[in-house]
């Protein structure tokens, strides 16, 4: 191991993984160092990968990737007791090239992306960890890791070792860490024939469904998900860490709960249980960000907090992959000009200000403190369910009553204040114009 490299990227995630195959490409030697012993065998994941990112680097790259199923159908739901409203849309065009999202395994997915850098001539070293950053006068020089003689140095240190990234604490970039802006994810993943699937979440084929759920996690902050894979349903929870201590409720218990709702329950009826597993997630949006560039390292993926938690998006891969590709792209450019210094790597800032990565994240920085709020938790699944059982509600011979005058009674009844609804809706339009 006693080598250098132009480039060391830590994490063999997706944004590890892009990172590497943008600086491999580029022309630069490349050390892709993952703690498991292949990439994927210590992810979970729980949702779904939205692929416009691998469009530009994989040429038709849905001819190998690894996927379960093509989401076709999505849908959102808000559920109260044994409620639940849904918004349910699907079309045949998220079928066919080039995809809107797709299911799949990590373990299987990073493996395949890990492999697409090898082939670009990136250096792939599992079974490694990295114990601590190389200084030189401040300035990351390269990487320690467990093994003998186990110090590699760099001109770039791409740090992508997860939500807890130690390499960013320290450098001493995260100034403002706090388990406030942390999420916990837990799911299930239950065994059935995809003939069940298909039938359960009326799909054929390959086609799949993604639910995302308001109003999944009682007396917690948080929501809840069920995607569809081709022989396994995934079903799980995301709570907001303090929230979930202070009602001191496991997350087992939140998703039995959630599989027993009449709305998800014929869904997952008589699933067997294959998996059990949990991760952090970063959920601060752009308040929680750390800074992502330094001297002679970047930070990118959920070291620096670019999850997209925004109610009817959550979103991570794509921003991992979209952050890995421009920190990748950014070790190239400052290598060729002879200066990695923070100055030199700053392009990496610019690059991912000028994409989505940042663009969504800023448009949009106000979103998870609304979704996250008790209002939008607590109070208004509940004067949703009433508010269109009301209207949906046959009283003949009573005549039905008017839209305003329902709004304006459930509101009371569940304690909503008018201005409240104004103040969190108008908040909503401005981040969704």
């Amino acid at each position: 191991m006693a080598e250098d490299f132009d480039v060391i990227v830590v994490g063999a995630g997706p944004a590890g993984s892009m990172a590497a195959l943008a600086a491999a490409r580029g022309g630069w030697s490349v050390c892709l160092i993952e703690r498991g012993p292949f990439p994927g065998s210590k992810n979970m994941y729980g949702g779904v990968v939205y692929p416009r990112i691998l469009d530009q680097v994989i040429d038709r790259w849905w001819e190998d990737v690894p996927v379960q199923r093509f989401i076709t159908r999505r849908q959102t739901m808000v559920m109260e007791s044994d409620r639940a409203l849904t918004v349910d849309y699907r079309t045949a065009a998220w079928g066919a090239p080039p995809y809107n999202g797709l299911t799949t395994y990590r373990s299987d997915f990073d493996r395949w992306l890990a492999t697409k850098a090898t082939e670009a001539g990136a250096t792939l070293v599992c079974s490694t960890t990295v114990t601590g950053l190389l200084l030189e006068h401040d300035r990351v020089v390269g990487v320690r890791t467990d093994r003998p003689e186990g110090e590699l140095r760099a001109k770039v240190v791409i740090a992508c070792d997860g939500v807890n990234s130690f390499l960013a604490k320290e450098a001493g970039l995260y100034a403002n860490f706090s388990a406030d802006h942390l999420t916990l994810g837990v799911k299930e993943v239950l065994r059935f024939d995809p003939a069940t699937i298909e039938e359960r979440f009326g799909v054929t084929g390959r086609e799949g469904c993604d639910i995302e759920i308001l109003g999944a996690t009682p007396g917690v902050l948080g929501g809840g998900f069920c995607y569809t894979n081709y022989d396994t349903v995934a079903i799980g929870i995301i709570a907001k860490l303090p929230s979930l201590a202070a009602a001191k409720v496991r997350p087992e218990d939140l998703i039995a709960n959630l599989k027993a709702h009449p709305a998800i329950e014929p869904l997952v009826r008589g699933g067997e249980l294959v998996e059990y597993n949990a991760h952090m997630i970063p959920e601060g949006g752009l308040k929680a960000m750390p800074q992502v560039v330094t001297d002679g390292m970047v930070v990118c993926g959920d070291a620096a907090h670019l999850t997209l938690a925004a109610g009817i998006w959550l979103e991570g891969v794509n921003f991992a992959m979209g952050s890995g590709l421009a920190a990748g792209e950014a070790a190239a450019e400052a290598i060729s000009a002879g200066d990695w210094t923070a100055a030199g790597l700053g392009v990496y800032r610019t690059k991912i200000n000028s994409t989505f990565v940042l663009k969504d994240h800023e448009k949009l920085q106000h979103i998870p403190e609304l979704v996250l709020s008790e209002r939008v938790q607590f109070a208004y699944p509940a004067l949703i369910c009433d508010l269109v059982e009301e209207l949906f509600t046959v009283r003949n011979p009573t005549p039905k009553p008017g839209g305003i005058k329902v709004l304006l009674d459930k509101a009371r009844a569940n304690d909503v204040k008018l201005r409240h609804l104004a103040i969190d809706g108008l908040k909503a339009l401005r981040s969704f114009r």
